[in-house]
């Protein structure tokens, strides 16, 4: 499936007063899930075939494959896919059904020797037509109500501005756990829980781990003209000719540039981070992602390069990070560093502390000299 056909099978979704115009739904639906470390097998060792099957859940097919010893990284056919030892993530765009597959994931991790959840993380802007979009995923309510059905100890949360801009979030944790004495944790009152949570060492929770997003609308044109193939035959040239290829360029790129337009690209280093980046560059509903867990103590070099290279009118950072993470500590301070450094406007922040994990949520539109 190109891009060409995804669009086609959304203008048949649309209602019949819309249904002629040419649209895309460049917003990704990110869901990540982090299994029991304990657990001695490798989600690595699910097959192709396999995932294949899975992804058909989720209407998207498998375009290329890169991999090193750490992980797996699938460019599909709507976004991109990454499997580690005992982390599995999928982010797809347009009308994809990604909560679909859950139920088979966890059979599939449960052949592995995984039955032990620990961290559930599901995301995405709001949507632009949310009336494209097929159930489970025709609203937020409808999402969490299904996710509700499979974690009923989940939370969801809403940042931004409800009726303008937004970022919902769904998220299940819970503490991994050594000995029998820890086992009793499960009949402590969810308050009390917390306070136990905090007094423990960064070690408790696990590898360090960490993630950004930057989500950019009202691209430039004539950056986003680039990403066509009236400009370029592969995903090879639009990368090295928009500067992609610079922004963490220890990665390994794996690109494609689909007909007659659209760009997708999943980049892996030898530590086993990752960076995907997906365009959707049509001028009426223009939309750029960019995602890495590379570990940073400060972002604001990173944020700064992704912008002045699409150069949006308007964009949304979030960024998570764990109590093991560089970031962790120093995610308030480099988003108020940013905002001072720049000539953006910021029109929200918000800043959230969970269990095991900080996340701050940042908006910003142009100022009057950026």
């Amino acid at each position: 499936m190109d891009k060409q056909q995804a669009q086609q099978l959304q203008i048949a979704a649309l209602p019949p007063e819309i249904e002629s115009e040419h649209f895309f739904e460049g917003v990704e639906k990110l869901l990540e899930v982090w299994f029991d470390e304990r657990a001695t097998g490798d989600l690595r060792n699910i097959t192709r075939n396999q995932w294949e099957n899975l992804l058909r859940h989720v209407k998207c097919e498998i375009i290329s494959f890169t991999q090193n010893e750490h992980i797996d990284a699938f460019l599909l056919s709507e976004s991109s896919m990454f499997v580690s030892r005992r982390r599995w993530i999928l982010k797809t765009c347009g009308t994809t059904t990604p909560l679909k597959c859950l139920e088979q994931l966890l059979k599939l991790a449960q052949v592995e020797g995984y039955t032990v959840i620990t961290d559930i993380f599901y995301s995405r802007k709001n949507f632009t037509r949310p009336e494209v979009q097929n159930s489970p995923h025709k609203g937020f309510y409808e999402e969490v109500t299904y996710l509700d059905s499979i974690f009923p100890e989940g939370r969801s949360y809403c940042l931004g501005s409800i009726n303008q801009e937004c970022w919902y979030l769904y998220t299940f944790s819970q503490p991994e756990k050594e000995g029998e004495e820890e086992e009793e944790e499960d009949e402590v009152k969810p308050n009390q829980k917390l306070q136990q949570l905090q007094l423990q060492q960064p070690a408790d929770f696990g590898d360090p781990d960490q993630t950004i997003e930057i989500l950019m609308q009202q691209l430039d044109n004539d950056v986003m003209a680039l990403f066509t193939k009236d400009k370029f035959a592969t995903g090879q040239e639009v990368t090295q000719s928009s500067g992609i290829d610079l922004l963490l360029p220890q990665m390994h790129i794996d690109d494609f540039l689909f007909d007659p337009c659209g760009y997708s690209m999943n980049g892996i280093n030898d530590k086993g981070e990752y960076m995907t980046i997906h365009i959707t560059p049509e001028e009426k509903f223009s939309y750029v992602s960019f995602e890495s867990n590379v570990a940073l103590d400060n972002y604001t070099r990173l944020i700064s390069q992704v912008i002045k290279t699409f150069k949006p009118g308007k964009f949304i950072v979030t960024i998570f990070a764990n109590k093991s993470s560089l970031a962790y500590e120093t995610m308030k301070e480099l988003e108020i560093e940013y905002s001072t450094l720049s000539n953006w406007q910021r029109t929200d922040m918000q800043c959230c502390n969970f269990p095991s994990y900080n996340l701050l949520f940042a908006q910003y539109s142009r100022g009057k000299s950026s």
